[in-house]
């Protein structure tokens, strides 16, 4: 029990601080298009700025909890988060509303923290079910944290951003108390901290030398791009087109999370063993371009719903088997590098799918974000179809080879 115990805790962590990121996804828009009179493109920038902001942390905690510890980084992330979250409720300006999220991305910068104390307390042979814990935590916080937005939107936007603050403070509280530090006095870094780089030129280069390595980095880029074309547009196209409810977007988006957590945590294991992983891309890009093509015509909360949960099963599909994919035709030396870099450019994808979705949202029509995504999605079919036998098959069958 006292082995699993910070593993446990860790979890918890996680997921209690994401129920308050969750509680604000279907809120921000609606709150900055009825309240401030921001435009959609200004929307846009206020979604990009928080994955920007984390896409410029994540590595600098990471290495700074190298030095001081990981429970050091986490409190005092868990404590911007509970900030930004509180500037939120207080948010009368389009700019307080960017300074919110700023320091709320600062606050969400704390994932690959989180990890490493996963990896410290973990020997290697639990570290995938242990990692898997983070998915987990995302996921249940992406199901019920836009709901109980939804709810506590009844009562006004501050009191939803102090609801999230509310548990961004119990995390913290919790980890104060109970969370013990991971890392022992061998495994701290005594040198001083280099510059960090932001972008790795050289590990980027000798990644994409490899045909298959690009090959998946560049589907799981395209597809994350798409899905972040409706970060603020969904909810934007439900306020302004559809004279939907908060409470009604916060449902929708519970919508999304039950059926992507209920493809990866049920149907893949089973899907996996009767279809190839070819079969399942193609259904899982068909899929998302369907769903994404569908949302504008989504004019009630059934059909929206429905739309959703065909893109979800997209989602749910596709995310798990890139990663696989991803891990399956790398060298074992070179896992880190590689998922790394697939890291790194999935941040860049979640920057400018919202700065895209926003400014054609507000210069070419509600459409167009959406449309985008479904054209995209579309493309990446095709590029999956004709490419993924000459360089992943044989890839597989090459590492396949090497094992025996």
């Amino acid at each position: 029990m006292k082995k699993n115990l910070p593993l446990s805790l860790i979890f918890m962590v996680v997921f209690i601080d994401l129920l308050g990121f969750g509680i604000l996804i279907p809120i921000i828009p609606s709150f900055a298009y009825k309240y401030l009179h921001a435009s959609e493109a200004d929307i846009g920038i206020v979604i990009a700025v928080y994955s920007l902001v984390q896409f410029v942390f994540n590595p600098i905690f990471g290495t700074l909890s190298d030095r001081y510890g990981r429970r050091n980084i986490i409190l005092f992330t868990l404590f911007m988060n509970a900030v930004g979250y509180v500037m939120f409720s207080l948010t009368n300006s389009f700019f307080m509303l960017m300074m919110a999220r700023i320091v709320s991305g600062v606050g969400g910068s704390s994932i690959g923290v989180a990890q490493a104390y996963i990896a410290d307390v973990t020997t290697p042979q639990e570290r995938a079910r242990g990692m898997g814990l983070i998915g987990v935590a995302f996921g249940l916080g992406f199901v019920f944290g836009p709901m109980l937005g939804g709810v506590f939107s009844h009562f006004g936007y501050a009191v939803t951003g102090y609801a999230a603050a509310g548990f961004s403070f119990l995390a913290l509280i919790v980890s104060f108390f109970y969370l013990p530090e991971s890392m022992t006095k061998e495994k701290h870094h005594t040198e001083a901290i280099r510059l960090i780089k932001l972008f790795n030129f050289d590990s980027f280069a000798s990644v994409f030398k490899s045909k298959s390595a690009f090959f998946v980095i560049s589907m799981t880029f395209f597809v994350t791009f798409s899905i972040a074309n409706i970060y603020g547009t969904l909810a934007l196209l439900g306020t302004t087109v559809f004279d939907f409810t908060d409470f009604d977007i916060g449902m929708l988006y519970g919508v999304m999370g039950i059926v992507s957590a209920f493809m990866q945590g049920f149907m893949l294991n089973k899907l996996t063993k009767r279809y190839t992983q070819l079969q399942l891309l193609v259904v899982g890009f068909l899929s998302l371009a369907g769903g994404l093509a569908l949302i504008p015509f989504g004019e009630n909360m059934l059909i929206m719903g429905l739309v959703l949960a065909l893109m979800s099963i997209g989602t749910g599909s596709l995310n798990p088997v890139l990663l696989s994919l991803i891990s399956q035709v790398t060298a074992e030396n070179e896992q880190g590098k590689v998922l790394g870099t697939n890291q790194s450019l999935s941040s860049l994808a979640r920057v400018l799918g919202p700065l895209w979705g926003g400014f054609a949202f507000e210069y070419f029509g509600y459409h167009v974000p959406f449309l985008t995504g479904a054209a995209v999605s579309l493309l990446l079919t095709f590029y999956c179809m004709r490419f993924y036998n000459p360089i992943i098959q044989k890839r597989l069958i090459d590492v396949q080879g090497q094992q025996h």
